[in-house]
């Protein structure tokens, strides 16, 4: 349990770097990425999960942020989230990643963020909204509120947003002002977008318009698109590309050597 902006407790699992046949140099702090959980309003479970295993076993902690709105703290700690998707989610990931910078567990200068679905939101949104990270891995996210919440989504998402956002139409401008799509001038650093070109939840469109806003900027990127995935990967050969493609995303910024990982390439 950590400590958040205004004394509030925040909860995540911590997964340090571990490999049976490998250590770091004892001077050394590894790099550490925040796992945003998708939901919003779910929760990280205690769980063998094999890609968390796929980055701990090659130098890189990892980190998932049970942040505010996540089920299984009470209610108080889920209503957190009402109105405030965007900010508390934001904010309580942020404040894990520098906490473990400062107690030591992390090398602040190489820490990272990563989501799928709302945890792509949070993801992009950290990216507009801090300088904490110095990179990031989106995954199938929104990133334009404003069309998700009307009618760019499929009908079990269409409301969703009426608690963590606001009514679109009581508070318009809210909906502009949390989009990343509408601060993709703010990102600085380098980022990993991955979409299924199926998606009904969170559809590709999205991102091709999110692309086009940063149109004309240096800024090392890559947009991996697969044909026949929805939301959330399911073919064999998807998931190991984009967990490829992300562990190469984090070797180019950190300084990392993984063997055998094909190179992302990075467009600007």
């Amino acid at each position: 349990t950590f400590t958040g902006p205004d004394g509030r407790d925040v909860h995540a699992h911590v997964y340090p770097p571990h490999h049976p046949g490998h250590a770091a140099p004892d001077h050394e702090k590894p790099p550490y990425v925040v796992w945003a959980h998708g939901g919003p309003t779910d929760r990280a479970t205690l769980v063998l999960d094999l890609e968390i295993a796929y980055f701990t076993s090659r130098g890189l902690g990892v980190a998932v942020v049970d942040y505010g709105g996540s089920t299984g703290y009470g209610r108080e700690y889920r209503e957190r989230l009402r109105e405030q998707w965007g900010v508390v989610d934001v904010e309580d990931c942020a404040a894990v990643a520098l906490a473990l910078a400062e107690e030591g567990t992390a090398d602040r200068r190489r820490l990272a963020v990563r989501g799928g679905s709302a945890g792509g939101w949070t993801a992009a949104v950290s990216l507009t909204r801090t300088d904490v990270y110095a990179c990031a891995t989106i995954r199938y996210p929104v990133l334009d509120l404003t069309a998700w919440a009307t009618g760019e989504t499929h009908d079990f998402e269409s409301r969703y947003p009426d608690g963590l956002v606001g009514p679109p139409d009581d508070v318009p401008a809210r909906y502009a002002q949390r989009s990343p799509i509408e601060h993709a001038d703010r990102i600085t650093v380098p980022f990993l977008l991955l979409q299924g070109l199926d998606d009904v939840i969170c559809p590709p469109a999205q991102c091709e318009r999110f692309l086009a806003r940063l149109a004309g900027r240096a800024l090392p990127h890559a947009y991996l698109a697969f044909e026949g995935e929805g939301h959330g990967f399911r073919r064999t050969a998807t998931m190991a590309r984009a967990l490829e493609a992300e562990l190469s995303l984090y070797a180019q910024v950190f300084g990392l050597c993984p063997p055998g990982i094909p190179r992302l390439e990075l467009v600007q």
